[in-house]
């Protein structure tokens, strides 16, 4: 079971997260932090005592916008220790996924916290403490296990963000699930373990990884440009060669081409314009 420290700056945010932690029986026990300074403390704290000591932290769920350091700053800093603690961000900022993950945190989770995601985060944090077998079966709510006569359901998916229906794929912002036609999606940007999905109205961020959609989109005209690119072949305007550089402008903007996908590309907008 994990012990866990959570960290942010505004007490009611702090207590629901605490409230919601505590629900889960995967958990231990849940302790608050509501600034940098007392975060660390009680890490240092944790780390002296050891693995098995009264005062251990197995997982820091830390808010990013607080006042002094942030959470990436403390996640930093947090990183220099021999065992530190994993990390789940929990924040109201979409934009910081890719820093986070390269400091590699468990997950990242938008706020206002819906207990479903918040299980999922539970779920992958036991999973890479090697004590999966330590979950409950799922459930709509962490309040209450299923009869004994129900077989428990299979564990959610790494993916968090799944196909709606074959022309929708659903996003969450800000714990608002809405759901995108990915006719509307001109590309795709790698960022870590999560895309971007680019429309002509914004972009969304999704725990999916590009490859993934590649595979998945590969019949609707999507094809991969670049390590960081997925492309929809029909939402290219103009393909543009310059000094061995090969790069396409989708809307406004103008994203390269790697050498390895250049020839295969040009051969299927020339197909895909006399189709």
């Amino acid at each position: 079971m994990l012990r866990v420290l959570a960290v942010d700056d505004e007490k009611p945010l702090l207590e629901e997260l605490l409230y919601l932690l505590r629900s889960d029986p995967r958990v231990l026990s849940a302790e608050g932090a509501s600034d940098a300074t007392e975060a660390l403390r009680r890490v240092t704290r944790a780390l002296e005592s050891g693995p098995d000591g009264a005062d251990a932290i197995d997982v820091v769920f830390l808010d990013i916008h607080m006042a002094g350091l942030t959470g990436l700053d403390i996640a930093r800093l947090l990183a220099g220790f021999a065992q530190p603690p994993l990390i789940v961000f929990v924040t109201a900022h979409e934009g910081f996924a890719v820093q986070a993950f390269d400091l590699k945190a468990v997950d990242y989770v938008l706020k206002p916290v819906r207990p479903q995601r918040l299980a999922e985060a539970v779920r992958r944090a036991c999973a890479q403490l090697g004590r999966a077998e330590e979950a409950p079966p799922a459930a709509a709510e962490p309040v209450a296990s299923p009869p004994a006569a129900v077989p428990p359901r299979r564990p959610a998916p790494e993916v968090a963000v799944a196909d709606r229906a074959p022309e929708q794929i659903a996003v969450e912002l800000g714990g608002v699930t809405r759901f995108v036609a990915i006719a509307d999606i001109a590309y795709v940007e790698a960022q870590g373990d999560y895309a971007r999905l680019h429309t002509d109205e914004g972009s969304h961020l999704v725990r999916i990884p590009v490859s993934t959609l590649e595979e998945r989109w590969a019949a609707r005209g999507f094809v991969r440009i670049h390590r960081r690119h997925l492309v929809a072949l029909s939402r290219i305007d103009e393909i543009r060669l310059d000094a061995g550089s090969t790069s396409v402008r989708v809307g406004s903007a103008e994203l390269q081409v790697s050498r390895r996908h250049a020839r295969e590309l040009r051969d299927l907008l020339m197909r895909h314009a006399t189709g």
